[in-house]
């Protein structure tokens, strides 16, 4: 996710950092290619403009902070700055009636349908009770679409009846709300194509009828620019609450969320980071800063972290670790778990200081299909073996290889690399483990 533009600024400020002193020259230079990097990326110009124009006054007036260096003031400056740009602070979702209505607009393909299930499975695990409400009249199979969603995810979904006007629909799935005790109804209506008068009236009906706390644009990222100018388009015509961001993981250069909150002045909502159900994130502005910068998320890794592991698990795991008792079958567990977290690029992109060293890496440590050999190899272990590799010879390493459809070298490899990492979370187990535990929740 935005790995060139991450890539570039980080450039910037390893050059900063070797100097001692930081010349308004000096200061010119860099702001000079952030400037660029940042117009590359498909910022809006003026958005750039403006943003850089902060940073270099607050960097010419800051008052020197004996605990940082003059590069990391201006590494802080611009955090600072990119966090104000994508919104300040976290908005939330305004759910203060019961039921209360989230409506979802946007383009066609804009993955509006996907995002409402997403939504909806969001909602369910925040202790709502959602009913998916499929408003979209005129896309063949869009209610069918919706309702496989819904079965999959064991959350309810309200299919339209033809015919109905947009205030017999908002009557019926209000209703239907009420008497099924839903909280939330979260509301699919029709893509877009033109953005023509007749369809913004239409939704402007969908609008009234059903009276939504909120009405958040789906919009693709990956559209860069085009992103904003619909987001425009649809705040003026129906008065946008919030925006979800949709194939964010897929975006490599980050325009339309660097542009988007300070163009329309609508915050960002939630992001789409995959297909999986669970691919649906809520917008944190200051993490998000973070991780365009490469100083990582640990807090978004944490709560992914706790989805598949508990805070018993974790503390149980790190006391085992320092005293070097990790084994094989602890690393299957958490391949397991890992690959229920979500992309291995996008979680590692969450570790602070990976984007520094991401290049050092071999391919295949960033490959999914490492994770899958890797499992393969440890399930074709018996018992004993994972739980002691060191009786591993080289006729059991053939047939480990044979089992798992893989070579003797890369079982070999793959011992040496659970070594590797068994000393590694001991020594980090000793060093860090009571400061990461203390950030674990404790629900």
């Amino acid at each position: 996710m935005f790995d060139a533009l991450t890539d570039k600024l980080q450039a910037v400020f390893r050059r900063l950092g070797g100097r001692g002193t930081i010349s308004e020259k000096d200061l010119d230079e860099a702001l000079r290619e952030v400037r660029l990097a940042l117009l590359e990326a498909d910022v809006h110009f003026q958005v750039v403009r403006q943003f850089v124009g902060r940073v270099r006054e607050r960097a010419l007036g800051a008052q020197v902070q004996r605990s940082l260096s003059p590069a990391q003031q201006v590494i802080d400056i611009v955090h600072q700055e990119l966090k104000e740009l994508l919104g300040g602070g976290r908005a939330r979702l305004e759910l203060s009636s019961s039921p209360a209505v989230v409506m979802l607009v946007g383009l066609k393909g804009s993955g509006k349908t996907t995002t409402a299930a997403k939504l909806a499975l969001h909602l369910r695990r925040q202790g709502q009770r959602p009913l998916l409400v499929a408003a979209d009249p005129y896309r063949v199979a869009a209610a069918e679409q919706l309702q496989a969603l819904g079965r999959g995810l064991g959350v309810p979904v309200l299919a339209p009846v033809d015919g109905l006007s947009p205030s017999e629909l908002a009557r019926r799935a209000l209703d239907a709300g009420r008497q099924d005790g839903a909280t939330v109804l979260v509301v699919d209506t029709f893509g877009c194509l033109r953005l023509d008068p007749e369809e913004m009236e239409s939704l402007r009906g969908l609008r009234e009828a059903f009276s939504p706390s909120e009405v958040l644009l789906v919009a693709d990222a990956m559209t860069g620019q085009e992103a904003v100018r619909t987001a425009q388009a649809f705040h003026e015509a129906l008065g946008l609450t919030g925006l979800v961001l949709t194939k964010l993981d897929g975006d490599a250069r980050g325009g339309a969320a660097l542009s988007v909150r300070a163009v329309t002045g609508v915050p960002i909502k939630f992001v789409g980071t995959g297909e999986r159900p669970d691919a649906l994130e809520p917008f944190h502005p200051d993490r998000f800063a973070g991780r365009i910068l490469g100083m990582g998320d640990v807090l978004t890794l944490i709560e992914k972290a706790k989805e598949q592991v508990s805070r018993q698990e974790a503390e149980e795991l790190a006391h085992r670790a320092r005293r070097g008792e990790i084994t094989l079958e602890d690393l299957l567990l958490q391949f397991q778990r890992v690959k229920k977290m979500g992309p291995i690029q996008q979680l590692l992109g969450m570790v602070p200081g990976f984007a520094a060293i991401k290049g050092q890496l071999p391919a295949e440590a960033l490959d999914e299909r490492y994770l899958k050999r890797a499992e393969a190899i440890i399930l074709s272990m018996t018992p004993e073996e994972r739980r002691r590799p060191e009786i591993i010879d080289g006729s059991r390493r053939r047939r480990i290889a044979r089992g798992s459809g893989t070579s003797p070298a890369e079982v070999n490899r793959l011992l040496e690399q659970y070594w590797q990492v068994r000393r590694l979370m001991q020594a980090m187990a000793k060093a860090q483990g009571r400061q990461v535990l203390s950030r674990w929740p404790k629900s």
